[in-house]
């Protein structure tokens, strides 16, 4: 441990159930410190019991947190739905708007006009706009480009984001079945998918899992257990859209496939719930597209009563949930869906990486990535309420802090400053400067 550095708060909030108890479901320590050790937590507790530590960032009457994870987005698209919003506020039907060639078909014409350039362009500024807002971990669909060239085009142009600093770390996810492009027979076009387009994406290694979606007016669950049966064989993750305007069945398929999280869930029978907590899948909860469409919330009781974790995301997407917030969606959990304020941190954090599967964040904890929010704020639950602006004061994605897009108050300060934290302030400076000087041609 040569190059530690740490952070004191007044508090400290861990989400590590091996400090949480019933009292502290978030396992909050007060007066506490994190220290990281270049990229990775090092110690988590009272500054009494850390190692050493010469460069301390004293955030005083603040509140850190894991950073936020966002464990269900649409994020890599081109053009605006701006037309259909106004039309669905006016009255207008989401289905009847698809139906007639808007909807996901919209974007998909956009998609496919956008080179990869425009589109790593599009998706950069996306993510940090959501790094801002304190997501550290953001999961990225394709599903837009639907034929395989243009979703192939979708998914590198995720990887080329993903290799880019000072963004979230992306979770990439190949959307196999959202809509089918025009004048294609339905069966001939998933049967082209599994035998064609997965087989490529899996080829390249261009997303750690496969996702459908489910529902009436979309693909059957017998069309979704095609996929995911070709998705389990190339070795792929399996999470699908469920039940967010009818069910049919899409709950047990998931459950059939032990898949990592089913997502919406505004309809699902009782049958689907036994059989979701039987496999242990997530429930991820997506209430901003549900309040914009104006539905009612899943039966959110009857997914806590059978121990199904719940998991809150943003649903970043053009048409029915057009926002990058994920401190919005947690806030709409609360007030909407009846979900606890630890349930809805805890979704955001340790449930929302154990639904991507990613073990090491999520948590506070020793060994874990250091991924870290400090918080404008005096309190945790005070992140719940729907402020429409960011409310971090700095961001720090696997051990590096986005100075650049923090705003340390006057009472925050830094001590006995190291080598290595000149050279990044340093860094930083010459990152603030580049807002004076004219755009690069590249695809950030």
């Amino acid at each position: 441990m040569t190059n530690l550095r740490g952070y004191r708060a007044s508090r400290v909030v861990t989400c590590d159930p091996k400090i949480a108890n019933g009292s502290n479901e978030l396992g909050v320590i007060e007066n506490g410190v994190v220290v990281i050790d270049d990229a990775r937590v090092a110690f988590v507790g009272r500054e009494s019991d850390a190692p050493p530590v010469r460069n301390w960032t004293d955030c005083g009457e603040r509140v850190i947190t894991p950073g936020l994870i966002d464990a269900h987005t649409h994020a890599c698209w081109a053009g605006s739905r701006h037309d259909e919003y106004v039309a669905r506020m006016a009255g207008g039907d989401y289905r009847a708007i698809a139906a007639a060639g808007g909807g996901i078909l919209s974007t998909h014409r956009a998609v496919m006009a956008a080179s990869e350039d425009e589109l790593v362009h599009q998706l950069t500024g996306r993510l940090s706009r959501m790094l801002r807002l304190g997501v550290t971990t953001c999961e990225v669909k394709s599903g837009y480009g639907l034929v395989a060239d243009a979703e192939l085009k979708q998914l590198r142009a995720i990887a080329r984001a993903s290799k880019m600093p000072n963004l979230p770390h992306i979770v990439p996810t190949f959307l196999a079945l959202h809509a089918v492009p025009p004048g294609v027979d339905r069966d001939q076009y998933v049967a082209s998918v599994v035998n064609e387009t997965l087989p490529a994406v899996a080829r390249e290694q261009l997303a750690q899992f496969v996702d459908a979606y489910i529902d009436a007016n979309a693909f059957t669950a017998e069309q979704g257990r095609a996929i995911a049966t070709a998705a389990r064989a190339h070795g792929l993750g399996i999470r699908m859209h469920v039940g967010q305007f009818a069910d049919i069945g899409g709950a047990e398929l998931c459950a059939d496939f032990s898949a990592a999280s089913a997502d919406h869930l505004e309809h699902i029978g009782d049958a689907g719930i036994e059989r979701l907590a039987a496999a242990k899948t997530h429930a991820v909860l997506l209430p901003t597209a549900s309040f914009l469409l104006r539905q009612a919330p899943p039966p959110i009781d009857k997914l806590r009563a059978a121990g199904i974790a719940l998991v809150v995301a943003s649903d970043a997407n053009p048409g029915t949930a057009p926002t990058e917030s994920l401190p919005l969606a947690m806030a709409l959990a609360v007030r909407l869906y009846g979900l606890t304020p630890a349930e809805a941190i805890l979704g955001a954090t340790r449930n929302a990486a154990n639904a991507l599967r990613l073990g090491d964040r999520g948590v506070l904890a020793s060994g874990n990535w250091a991924d870290l929010c400090v918080w404008e704020l005096p309190h945790e639950f005070a992140i719940l309420q729907p402020w429409g602006v960011s409310r971090t004061e700095r961001v720090v994605c696997s051990g590096i802090e986005d100075r650049a897009r923090s705003r340390p108050s006057a009472d925050m300060t830094t001590k006995a400053s190291s080598p290595a934290s000149r050279e990044r302030e340093s860094v930083t400076k010459s990152r603030e400067g580049e807002g004076s000087r004219p755009p690069r041609k590249n695809p950030r």
